[in-house]
């Protein structure tokens, strides 16, 4: 996250431009890379409750196989990266803005491939209880990824300045850094000697790779869902101009700064709850989950308040521009009240991936979010709703958008202690 928020600074300091078409940019690659880490993530709890059955042998093999979805999802990933025309003249994002989103999304459709495969290597560390390796590691990265952005973007020492694209070729060179780091660790760690994952890759396990689909293709469609309905955001308020477009920028960046720590709680509370479903133990699961609530409500409202607080200076710490630093910050209240949704929809819905219930939230996803949220949003703000003229602002978006996730998030709470009872039954 912390790639994103670096990337975000260096083009508002760049120019007005670079930001605007990063957002655009980010926009469609935060909606590739999410959806497929989606697909990933859901064998957590595949892998957890191996641990927790006391069967790591297991393990080993599950990863193996794994792997060949991993390929397919590269390949799908990439296609996208490298053809996103179709996307930019349906969303009307501007002519003169094109030409960067492509040259910058190309440079990261070749990131993809170790961003996924290190995706996996963080998922099958967090399902044994072992996330600080990882965290480790992408602390390290960052420490490389500033100075890197900077220097592409603005040249010196002999290179160019490369502009946007510059952030670009940073992420790239630090995602195979990642990737060949992981590699390293999993074949020399005494931690992974005992899961046997060096063994000779098998044939593909269709029956193996199908159950494998079956949490995880529900699941990625979700995000996709939920992320396109966030991301297409940026596409549609592109032609409100550039101030409009950084100002949202901005927001989104922060959101998704906050979004980090209850993900991070759904990523953890959900390897707990499967690690006690696969020990046999309900009790243990229950109250994982009813601990996870507790933690990610205070949090929510923590960092819901701090964005309402001190929204100007926020703004200003990407921008220097008034007009976009205004926009920005009368955005961010709205943003405040999205924030809370988010976190309890998202930690719901890890969890419900745990009693495998992966289609009812795609359901609850397509309605509310791409038909009240992204739908919505759009008759707001460019052709008027109900007694509402069109608002021809971002604020049009973020408004719809935060009530359709919270009747969201109140579904999912519903079909979560639905879903629990019904297990204890």
């Amino acid at each position: 996250m912390a790639f994103g928020v670096a990337d975000t600074i260096i083009a508002g300091r760049y120019s007005e431009g670079a930001l605007a078409a990063l957002s655009v940019g980010a926009a469609i690659f935060v909606s590739v890379y999410v959806s497929l880490m989606g697909v990933l993530q859901a064998l957590l709890p595949v892998w957890a409750e191996l641990h927790g059955a006391n069967r790591g042998s297991e393990i080993g093999r599950s990863v193996r196989q794994s792997l060949y979805l991993a390929a397919i999802a590269v390949v799908v990933g990439m296609t996208v990266l490298l053809l996103p025309g179709p996307a930019l003249r349906w969303t009307q994002v501007p002519a003169d803005m094109r030409g960067e989103v492509e040259a910058y999304l190309a440079v990261l459709a070749f990131a993809l491939a170790p961003a996924l495969l290190f995706r996996l290597f963080s998922t099958l560390n967090q399902s044994l209880g072992k996330p600080k390796l990882v965290t480790w590691l992408q602390l390290a990265s960052l420490i490389v990824k500033l100075p890197l952005s900077v220097w592409f973007t603005f040249g010196g020492a002999g290179l160019p300045a490369m502009g946007l694209v510059g952030c670009a070729w940073a992420t790239l060179c630090v995602n195979w850094a990642m990737l060949g780091c992981a590699i390293w660790l999993l074949r020399h760690g005494a931690f992974y000697r005992d899961y046997q994952l060096w063994k000779r890759i098998e044939a593909p396990d269709w029956r193996q790779i199908r159950l494998f689909a079956r949490l995880g293709v529900p699941g990625g469609l979700a995000v996709l869902v939920e992320v396109t309905s966030f991301t297409l955001m940026a596409l549609f308020i592109a032609r409100l101009g550039t101030a409009a477009a950084a100002a949202h920028q901005i927001a989104s960046n922060l959101l998704a700064v906050a979004y980090m720590t209850p993900l991070s709680l759904a990523i953890a509370t959900s390897a707990r709850v499967s690690f006690w479903l696969g020990a046999g133990d309900a009790t243990r699961a229950r109250h994982a989950c009813r601990l996870g609530f507790e933690l990610t409500a205070l949090f929510a409202l923590l960092y819901a308040g701090a964005m309402a607080a001190f929204r100007t200076p926020l703004a200003n710490v990407y921008s220097d521009n008034p007009a976009v630093i205004a926009q920005a910050a009368a955005l961010l209240v709205t943003v405040a009240i999205y924030h809370v949704a988010d976190a309890f929809q998202t930690l719901c819905v890890f969890v419900l991936r745990c009693y495998r219930v992966t289609l009812a939230p795609l359901v609850i996803y397509c309605t509310m979010l791409w038909g009240m949220g992204l739908g919505g949003s759009y008759l707001l703000a460019y052709r008027g709703l109900g007694p509402w003229p069109a608002m021809q602002s971002p604020l049009a978006f973020w408004l719809m958008s935060a009530i359709a996730l919270a009747l969201t998030a109140l579904l999912f709470v519903a079909l979560l202690r639905w879903t629990m009872k019904a297990r204890a039954r």
